[in-house]
């Protein structure tokens, strides 16, 4: 198993990248109640917030700012796949290497965050996408 680095940035803001294991697949949008399901239930239990967000068939990019005392975003992404992973149909398609694991096929092909520097002007920026991203209950 991979050793990752990740920033521990109590209160900090991340771009992340979140993609399927099966990029052929458009189980994003084609189950998006799902996935707003499964982040509304994280984002109630360990609260942060979604800045932005895109949400695209096979992947998406989303901005997150964390509480000023918490640092740990990779359990809420834990847990918010895995909570859109169990509500899957169980005839979804997985690909052979997470079906022999009996994992989901919403897993993560691959991922990444960045740690972003904000400023008045990011701030700025990014309210046009939060705006626009609240009339969808994200």
């Amino acid at each position: 198993m991979p050793n990752y680095i990740r920033a521990s940035v109590p209160g900090g803001t991340f771009f992340f990248t979140v993609a399927l294991a099966e990029r052929s697949q458009s189980l994003l949008t084609e189950h998006a109640d799902l996935l707003r399901l499964a982040f509304r239930e994280e984002r109630q239990a360990h609260p942060f917030t979604v800045d932005a967000i895109v949400v695209l068939p096979e992947h998406l990019h989303c901005l997150w700012t964390l509480p000023p005392d918490d640092g740990d975003f990779s359990s809420r992404w834990r847990r918010i796949k895995a909570g859109f992973s169990s509500r899957l149909a169980r005839g979804e398609r997985r690909s052979a290497s997470r079906g022999d694991k009996g994992e989901a096929a919403s897993g993560n092909g691959g991922s990444g965050s960045i740690a972003c520097a904000t400023s008045g002007i990011s701030r700025r920026m990014w309210a046009t996408s939060t705006s626009t991203r609240s009339s969808m209950g994200w």
